[in-house]
């Protein structure tokens, strides 16, 4: 780690939070180190967790979108490895997964990207070791910061989808205390 980086405290909740895994195991060594070190951390926490095995990293964020919308998870976590291969297809899986992870997080949903995107083995190994620096460990960490900040920020809602806060209808534009004329 370099002299300069900077680590945030772990987070910490009063309520349980649950974390979906979901791991593209192609290189299974590689893909198991990263998935001790999220559970490593997310134990760490109090938190618990499941896990998915998907394809390829170009599945990760479609079976994260199914969870999110068929599931109760309060945050995800997306671990895989690709290592640069003799052609292009390196640069359409890095990018396309990380936009898919992008993308869901921009609507909301808790995310942490374990996703090795490395030139060879020698790189992923080093990235995935549950001694040192475990991507893993770091992509749990930050779909648990992404948690504790929608619970911070979020609150307690009513009136979702069409059922009104209260059983007072008002019209756009009307103002609460404003007399009828």
């Amino acid at each position: 780690m370099a002299e300069h980086e900077y680590t945030l405290p772990r987070a910490e909740f009063d309520k349980p939070v649950k974390l979906l895994i979901v791991v593209a195991p192609f290189y299974r060594d590689i893909a198991d180190n990263l998935i001790k070190g999220a559970c490593a951390e997310i134990e760490a926490t109090g938190s618990t967790y499941e896990i998915a095995e998907v394809p390829g990293a170009l599945e990760l964020p479609t079976a994260i979108g199914i969870a999110e919308r068929m599931s109760n998870f309060d945050g995800y976590v997306a671990l895989g490895c690709v290592i640069r291969g003799e052609t292009t297809h390196y640069e359409t899986v890095c990018n396309d997964s990380s936009r898919g992870l992008t993308l869901l997080g921009l609507q909301g949903l808790c995310i942490g990207n374990g996703i090795l995107t490395v030139e060879n083995r020698a790189q992923a190994e080093v990235r995935a070791d549950p001694e040192a620096m475990n991507k893993g460990a770091g992509a749990a960490a930050a779909a648990l910061h992404l948690v504790a900040l929608a619970r911070k920020w979020g609150g307690p809602r009513k009136g979702v989808g069409f059922k009104p806060a209260t059983e007072e209808i008002r019209l756009a534009g009307d103002a609460k205390d404003t007399p009828k004329v």
